[in-house]
């Protein structure tokens, strides 16, 4: 069973939905420390000006897990960020599709950050028709760090391959120390699909709503490089 994990992201890109959607199980890593300058709690996407980075702000406090990040709502992101993406998409053929879940959301208020990132990525789950089953690591409840937790998360959800990204073996992954507990690994090795995108020359590596908004139920044959 071949086992994808990685940590919540806001907004995730493509290459994040492919690595679910080849999964038998996935499990989201939401209980590591938060990473300041990363992706956990912003995102890219395209206007009329080209990319533009949507981050959530939060109360930073050092060493702290992402299950202990707060959103600081004494900004006005939520109104910004919906602001934003309903006048960069608002003509996108799909738009239509995905804007009251988007309006929804960002109607809600959120406290804690992973609470938003985990709606938001299951929504975008259903959206994109993928089924893998998914399961958060502070409900595992697993010890260990880096290759040792990622073996102890593999085995707890019964899988004997892991999913990763080429990028993992220069960074943290111990290959040895898989083969040593009979665990597998594939390495993601995939590239960002051209598909039709509003405002000129196509910029890879956006959200995952850049695919949604512009292709719709196209999107995942296009994510899995199946589409024709």
């Amino acid at each position: 069973m071949l086992v994808g994990i990685h940590q919540l992201h806001y907004l995730p890109w493509l290459r994040y939905f492919e690595k679910i959607a080849r999964s038998d199980v996935f499990v989201a890593l939401d209980d590591i420390q938060y990473s300041k300058n990363g992706w956990q709690n912003r995102n890219k996407v395209k206007t009329s000006a080209g990319a533009t980075l949507l981050t959530v702000p939060i109360f930073e406090r050092l060493g702290q897990r992402l299950d202990e990040v707060r959103i600081d709502n004494s900004l006005p992101w939520r109104r910004k960020h919906w602001r934003t993406i309903e006048q960069a998409y608002h003509k996108a053929p799909h738009f239509a599709d995905y804007a009251s879940f988007l309006e929804e959301t960002y109607a809600r208020d959120w406290e804690m950050l992973n609470d938003l990132n985990f709606h938001m990525l299951e929504g975008f789950l259903a959206a994109l028709l993928i089924d893998t089953p998914v399961a958060r690591s502070s409900h595992l409840r697993v010890p260990g760090k880096a290759t040792e937790r990622l073996i102890e998360l593999i085995e707890a959800v019964d899988g004997d391959c892991y999913y990763s990204g080429a990028y993992a073996l220069d960074a943290y992954l111990d290959a040895n120390q898989l083969a040593s507990a009979g665990i597998g690994l594939e390495l993601q090795e995939w590239r960002a699909p051209v598909y039709p995108q509003l405002y000129g020359e196509f910029l890879p590596d956006l959200s995952i709503l850049d695919l949604l908004m512009n292709c719709g139920s196209d999107s995942l044959p296009i994510l899995l490089g199946e589409s024709t």
